[in-house]
């Protein structure tokens, strides 16, 4: 074996050695624990997600319906959740801007579309507030001329989804950081 050989054998065997010796480090977020605690999906089970306080029948009614739906589904899958140990409260605020006028029109051709949710999540034993925070979302959509009135409220319902299932996503990680981690 010549001398090139010999450093390659010798870099991929300390590489070996090392993911041997941090093969046991790794634990799946998701995972049942080894140590008899709940998993995190029986933790995430256990938020209850009210609806939002909000007028029925406005549009921030069915964004609140929208933000609930996906992030029930994303902490309970097909199920439902178990006897609530913490409840998630939401507050959502949403703004939309013109990005691109045309100049000979004055009308919009691309408009921002932002969704901002402050959320709290309580403990029900105690009703002491565990955790808070905020995110947000900001999505863009085209509009496709200004005769084609349908195509602009169907772009702009299509990007309150979208900026819906974003929020929906951060809480959700941030509730698997907090019950997997503790902070």
């Amino acid at each position: 074996m010549s001398w090139g050989n010999w450093r390659i054998a010798a870099r991929l065997s300390i590489v070996a050695t090392l993911a041997a010796l941090t093969a046991g480090c790794f634990q799946p977020m998701y995972a049942e624990r080894s140590d008899g605690s709940p998993a995190l999906r029986e933790k995430l089970l256990g938020v209850a997600v009210p609806p939002l306080a909000v007028p029925n029948g406005s549009r921030t009614a069915r964004l609140g319906v929208e933000i609930r739906n996906a992030l029930m589904f994303k902490m309970y899958g097909g199920a439902t959740g178990l006897p609530p140990t913490h409840t998630l409260v939401l507050r959502l605020t949403t703004t939309r801007s013109s990005l691109i006028v045309d100049p000979k029109t004055t009308l919009p051709s691309i408009e921002n579309y932002g969704i901002d949710a402050n959320y709290t999540l309580k403990e029900v034993a105690t009703d002491k507030v565990v955790l808070s925070g905020n995110t947000f979302s900001r999505v863009e959509y085209d509009i496709p001329g200004q005769t084609q009135r349908f195509a602009r409220s169907r772009a702009g319902r299509d990007a309150e989804d979208r900026a819906s299932q974003e929020i929906a996503e951060n809480i959700q990680t941030r509730l698997a950081a907090f019950f997997y981690a503790g902070t």
